[in-house]
């Protein structure tokens, strides 16, 4: 198999690749989706997700 062809049976290697004209996305601060909190609840379709800033100012994501 040539190096075109490994290349074309990975696909592209970003998911925003092939797509020239799509905007980029959007930055939000976790100060605006905190808003002053320790945590904040993010709905997704019926899933719920708790969004944690830890003592030491890392975020944590997980799955209610």
């Amino acid at each position: 198999m040539s190096d075109d062809q490994l290349d074309k049976s990975r696909g592209p290697a970003r998911p925003d690749e092939g797509e020239p004209d799509s905007p980029p996305p959007r930055v939000v601060s976790s100060e605006t989706l905190l808003g002053g909190d320790r945590e904040v609840l993010i709905r997704h379709g019926a899933d719920v997700y708790r969004l944690i800033r830890t003592r030491n100012g890392k975020l944590l994501l997980n799955k209610d």
